[in-house]
């Protein structure tokens, strides 16, 4: 399974981005493969409406089973959820963090966004 982290850096120490929609990268690692790959997702920093629908699209071609992020607008949330991807709140600091949370399961799936549209 692949899992995509909403981040500012390339690495596995890049800090956790708090914001989905207007991550400027995904970074999408691989746990079978113990692989990962970034996806740049810049085209949506200053995108005035629409950003965590364009980011949640991305996400969904990418062929990851979930992502892990600060936080989740409702829009984005519910194409992530059509798209069958599970939504993980997560507050620690680095990717590499939220992939050892994750691994150890102390992570839990959002049931609903956890802020409103719009929010930076």
């Amino acid at each position: 399974m692949k899992i995509a982290f909403s981040t500012s850096g390339e690495t596995l120490e890049a800090p956790l981005d708090s914001r989905f929609g207007r991550a400027p990268k995904f970074i999408l690692y691989d746990l079978e493969r113990d692989y990962f790959e970034v996806i740049d997702n810049r085209q949506n920093l200053n995108t005035s409406q629409g950003a965590g629908i364009q980011s949640a699209e991305t996400i969904a071609r990418s062929g990851v089973g979930c992502i892990v992020t600060g936080h989740c607008g409702p829009k984005a949330f519910r194409v992530l959820s059509a798209a069958g991807i599970a939504v993980y709140n997560c507050g620690e600091a680095t990717v590499a963090d939220a992939l050892k949370a994750f691994r150890e399961g102390t992570l839990k799936t959002m049931d609903s966004a956890d802020v409103e549209g719009h929010w930076i």
